[in-house]
């Protein structure tokens, strides 16, 4: 299995099971199994037919608790789309070095966008995203949608190692400068909305996953995912869906920028050949964009 750092740890189900038969007996008797295609934060194993273990591949936390256990449980009756609810933590061990969670199996599969009907999954992902800001933001975390120009600094070392469009800078640049920032309440948002933390059953929506980024702050960056639909139709659709500002907008586009940058500057089509395409693809459409 290639791997996508160079400081990731090997996870496998004997890790898993080990884990299980120290911490929580009562599950040590179902197999795990290792889902694929393997997310760039967290390896899932699925865990019978309820459950699924996240293991963080590096930089795991340290301290307990987390985002996801703390408010998946109260959004999830919230929200149109079904999320994964955390039902247990573990600890550090000899074995692992960090805290790892235990959440509910949702079915679905993962899938490129164009197995999906674009138009449909554009307006599905605006109904999410509309609820999510539906949700009472008092005493939220903040989570991504923090403003453009704190990323400035972190993105400047992505483009001096970015090897694509020159265009990229510039338009990235040129957002920062003139896009307003977001003058309303911080709103929950998802934080991460990739394909690769869709569920599909059916060929739509299902389910989203990977909510270690949600929290409170500027919509654009769930706004973003309007680019990563692929196409300019399903683009134009999630907007119609999810009337949205201009200035929310154009900083979404900024997002979406960055975003591709940072993935092209930092994966391969080695080590993870989906998402380096799929940035590629972002990236192109936003580029293809007047405002």
């Amino acid at each position: 299995m290639t791997q996508m750092h160079e400081d990731e740890l090997e996870l496998d189900e004997a890790l898993v099971r080990r884990l299980l038969a120290e911490q929580f007996p009562e599950w040590a008797g179902l197999a795990p199994r290792r889902i694929e295609p393997s997310g760039t934060v967290n390896a899932i194993f699925r865990l019978g037919d309820e459950l699924s273990v996240r293991l963080p591949r590096r930089r795991g936390p340290t301290e307990p608790g987390s985002v996801e256990l703390d408010w998946l449980p109260k959004l999830a009756s919230l929200l149109p789309l079904e999320i994964p609810v955390p039902v247990a933590q573990g600890r550090p061990s000899d074995s692992y070095p960090w805290f790892w969670e235990v959440h509910t199996w949702l079915e679905g599969e993962t899938a490129p966008v164009e197995a999906l009907d674009a138009i449909q999954a554009a307006r599905d992902l605006a109904d999410l995203v509309a609820a999510l800001q539906r949700v009472d933001p008092a005493g939220a975390p903040p989570g991504r949608g923090v403003p453009l120009a704190e990323r400035a600094e972190g993105m400047a070392w992505w483009f001096d190692r970015f090897e694509g469009d020159p265009r990229a800078r510039t338009e990235w640049e040129r957002i920062v400068a003139t896009a307003p920032p977001w003058e309303g309440p911080s709103v929950w948002h998802h934080g991460d909305l990739d394909c690769r933390n869709w569920l599909v059953r059916d060929r739509r929506i299902s389910g989203v996953i990977d909510w270690g980024s949600m929290g409170v702050g500027d919509p654009a960056c769930d706004v973003m995912v309007a680019w990563k639909l692929h196409s300019a139709a399903a683009r134009d659709a999630f907007r119609e869906a999810l009337p949205i500002d201009d200035a929310t907008w154009k900083r979404a586009r900024g997002w979406t920028v960055s975003q591709a940058v940072a993935a092209l500057a930092y994966y391969t089509p080695e080590n993870n050949p989906s998402l380096y395409h799929e940035a590629e693809t972002w990236l192109a459409l936003a580029l293809s964009d007047d405002g």
